[in-house]
């Protein structure tokens, strides 16, 4: 049976920018708050090198931000834990029993769902096979490993086109392989890109096999999206960015969502289950950055103490 962890007035699940920022102003809103995150605080901060479009910082280490966004939190109170939620659920009173891997059920009137969200995978052979052995979905985290390798890039947005500049310190050339013949990235990156030697674009091709031997990755097998001619492209190194899932799967109870599942929410971000909220990527919104991530996380912190004074008088005048 899962341990009874005690009641708080909000809990957060996931720690990235989002999960953060709401835990610090929920905390300066003096309300007893959790936040449970599997790992390390952080989220995808962790996973980027540097951050530069963030206002404030023109320049600053993914993982440095990440640290003094945790230490602001914790400094108004916030609590966190580490573990990972696997159910979220309402129960008769109108609460949240949030349950653990390891067990654990915490309980709140309001929950803000910062989750985020994962990679998604191409499902093509050899993707699972050669996964560590040269296909990775994290450019900072293993770019360092494929020195002087000729690597490729799946995708044709924000992150793929970026996670290709940034590879180019490491590999000798960079694919960006595109099922499209132009890309969906800004226009900055775009020019960045172009303008840097090292990166070669790849249109109309889809990656049908990753194939390899022991040691990893040895080529791509492409297929032409206008004639269906397949081709090989001899590459060390994959790097998977064709989008992302968000983690949506651990609230047991229906909600709005989008075609991708991605949460829909109100102005104050709350979902439609009351008392649930949600804030960053888990959300629908047009764009995806860290600057999104606290906004919405703002808002929702600041929505759930209005949320839990409107529960306090309605309680108050049923009793009366």
């Amino acid at each position: 049976m899962a341990e009874t962890n005690g009641r708080y007035d909000v809990i957060i699940v996931g720690g990235g920018p989002a999960g953060l920022c709401a835990a610090m102003y929920a905390g300066r809103g003096m309300l007893k708050t959790l936040l449970i995150e599997r790992g390390l605080p952080g989220g995808e901060l962790l996973n980027t090198e540097a951050i530069e479009d963030y206002i404030g910082f023109e320049h600053i280490l993914g993982r440095d931000l990440a640290d003094k966004m945790t230490r602001h939190a914790q400094k108004f109170g916030a609590e966190f834990v580490t573990d990972t939620v696997s159910v979220v659920e309402r129960e008769p009173d109108g609460s949240f029993a949030v349950r653990t891997e390891l067990e654990k059920t915490y309980r709140a009137p309001a929950v803000i769902v910062t989750a985020g969200g994962t990679p998604t995978k191409l499902g093509v052979p050899g993707e699972q096979e050669y996964a560590g052995r040269g296909v990775s979905y994290c450019a900072v985290c293993d770019g360092a490993f494929f020195k002087g390798e000729v690597l490729a890039v799946i995708g044709g947005g924000d992150a793929a086109v970026e996670e290709a500049d940034y590879l180019t310190r490491y590999g000798a050339k960079v694919y960006i392989v595109h099922r499209r013949d132009q890309l969906r990235a800004s226009a900055i990156l775009q020019e960045r890109a172009r303008n840097n030697p090292k990166i070669e674009f790849v249109w109309n091709q889809v990656v049908e096999e990753i194939e390899g031997e022991a040691k990893g990755v040895t080529q791509l097998k492409l297929r032409d999206t206008a004639t269906g001619a397949v081709s090989k492209l001899p590459v060390g190194g994959v790097f998977v960015f064709i989008g992302f899932q968000p983690n949506t799967g651990i609230i047991k109870e229906h909600f709005d969502h989008d075609a991708q599942g991605y949460i829909v929410t109100d102005t104050n971000m709350m979902t439609s289950i009351p008392g649930l909220f949600a804030a960053g990527d888990v959300r629908v919104q047009l764009t995806r950055q860290i600057t999104t991530a606290v906004g919405d996380a703002t808002t929702a912190a600041i929505a759930v103490e209005k949320y839990l004074a409107e529960r306090r008088e309605r309680a108050a005048v049923g009793a009366s």
